[in-house]
C-alpha cells in the first residue's frame, strides 16, 4: 500500500509538471560524492550513522524553475560490525559485513523558491525529492584475511538463497546555490526504503545446518560468528524488521544547458 502511495504521488507531480508552462525548460548534468549509511539489523536505532562512502551522477529535465525529473546513478558503501558495538548483546552475536550498492533511481525535484541557474531568478532555495529506484547490492564478510560474498552462503538456510536486487524508495531533501552562471552547488541527504531485509544478510533466524567455512583454527560458522555458538536453529537472528534503509548524504556540482527560447518536453 505504501509503494502504490508514493508512485501515485511521484506520478502526479510528473504529470502536473508535464502540463506545467515550458518557457523555462532546460538540461542539467551534475555529479556528488559524500557518504553512506544504513539502518537494519546490526543497525537499529541510528538513523544519521555514516559508515561508507558514496558518489554518484545524474542527469536532469528541469520543466520549470520549480519541478524537475532526474536520473540518477549512485555508487555507496555500507557496513557494520557487531564487535564495535556499545550494546553487550550485539558485541556477543559478533555478525559483521560490508556491501557495496549501486542504485539507479528517477527522482522528482521540488524547489521551494523560484530557482533557475543562469536566468536571474532565486540563487538559492531549499528542495524536496522522491521517486522509484532499483539496487543491486553485495553483502560480503571477512574473517581471517578471506572475505565471503554472503548471499552465496545460505546463512540463514535460505533453501534458494535471496535476490541481490530489489526495489527502493528515495526521498530526502537539500539545499542548493547558483553561484556562477549555468553552475550550482548542492547539498542532500536521502534515505531509501529498500524492498529487501538482506542489505545486511541479516532477516530471519539462525539454520539447522549451518555455515561454516575455512580450516582448523580458522574455522568459522558464517550464521553464528559469536565467541561461544549462541545461535539456536529457530532463534531469531536479527531484529523483525521486514526492511533495511540506506541513505547518502552528499555535497555535489551541476552544470545546466541555459536555453534562450522556448522548448516543449
Amino acid at each position: 500500500m505504501a509503494l502504490n502511495k508514493s508512485a501515485f504521488i511521484v506520478l502526479f507531480l510528473l504529470f502536473m509538471a508535464i502540463q506545467s508552462k515550458a518557457q523555462e525548460a532546460t538540461w542539467e548534468i551534475g555529479l556528488a560524492g559524500g557518504g553512506a549509511g544504513y539502518i537494519g539489523d546490526l543497525n537499529p536505532s541510528n538513523p544519521l550513522k555514516i559508515s561508507g562512502l558514496s558518489g554518484g551522477l545524474f542527469v536532469k529535465r528541469n520543466f520549470n524553475s520549480y519541478l524537475g525529473l532526474r536520473l540518477n546513478y549512485t555508487y555507496g558503501q555500507i557496513r557494520a560490525d557487531d564487535a564495535k558495538s556499545i550494546h553487550a548483546q550485539f558485541q556477543e552475536r559478533n555478525l559483521r559485513f560490508k556491501t557495496d550498492l549501486n542504485e539507479f533511481s528517477t527522482l522528482l525535484d521540488f524547489n521551494f523558491f523560484n530557482f533557475s541557474a543562469g536566468s536571474g531568478g532565486r540563487r538559492f532555495t531549499p528542495y524536496l525529492f522522491a521517486g522509484v529506484g532499483a539496487v543491486v547490492f553485495k553483502p560480503t564478510a571477512t574473517y581471517h584475511g578471506v572475505t565471503y560474498r554472503l548471499d552465496y552462503q545460505l546463512t540463514e538456510g535460505q533453501p534458494d538463497g535471496y535476490k541481490n536486487y530489489a526495489l527502493s524508495i528515495p526521498y530526502g531533501g537539500g539545499i542548493r546555490y547558483n553561484y556562477k552562471d549555468a553552475w550550482t552547488i548542492f547539498s542532500e541527504i536521502g534515505y531509501r526504503n529498500a524492498y529487501t531485509d538482506y542489505l545486511d544478510d541479516v532477516s530471519g533466524v539462525y539454520p539447522v545446518n549451518p555455515r561454516y567455512v575455512g580450516n582448523g583454527a580458522d574455522q568459522v560458522n558464517l550464521s553464528d560468528p559469536s565467541l561461544h555458538q549462541i545461535g539456536v536453529a529457530g532463534t531469531q537472528r536479527g531484529d523483525f524488521r521486514k526492511r533495511d534503509t540506506y541513505l547518502f548524504v552528499s555535497v555535489g556540482i551541476s552544470f545546466t544547458f541555459v536555453n534562450s527560447k522556448c522548448y516543449s518536453f
